[in-house]
């Protein structure tokens, strides 16, 4: 695959890039966790910050099932698919190179000095 850059706001973004901060979100946490893995898209800026936010996101979904499930004593866990959804609309922004705010998350990360 040709790394062409596709966007001309920020021209070091490639097709590969992009891709990959999809498929971070899409397969939350663990394509995030193995894009970290490889040094060649852990020096990618737009795949670390994709990368980081996805798992921090997936681990707070995770939680957040849990808990609804929990609480509603099962039923709650229906509404689990409906949530994933969301997931589906950030990597829908991450593949148009658009920068993904989710509420908490993207500030906490960005504290930490994660991304």
């Amino acid at each position: 695959m040709t790394e062409q850059p596709v966007n001309p706001v920020n021209p070091d973004l490639t097709s590969d890039d992009k891709l990959w901060a999809a498929l971070s979100y899409v397969f939350a946490p663990i394509v995030g966790i193995i894009a970290l893995l490889m040094e060649e898209k852990k020096a990618r800026p737009y795949i670390k910050f994709h990368a980081v936010q996805s798992i921090a996101a997936g681990i707070a979904f995770v939680i957040v099932s849990t808990i609804l499930a929990t609480v509603t004593l099962g039923f709650g866990g229906l509404c689990i698919p409906l949530l994933w959804l969301v997931f589906l609309y950030w990597a829908y922004q991450a593949y148009q190179g658009q920068d993904v705010k989710i509420p908490l998350v993207t500030d906490f990360i960005k504290k930490q000095g994660w991304a």
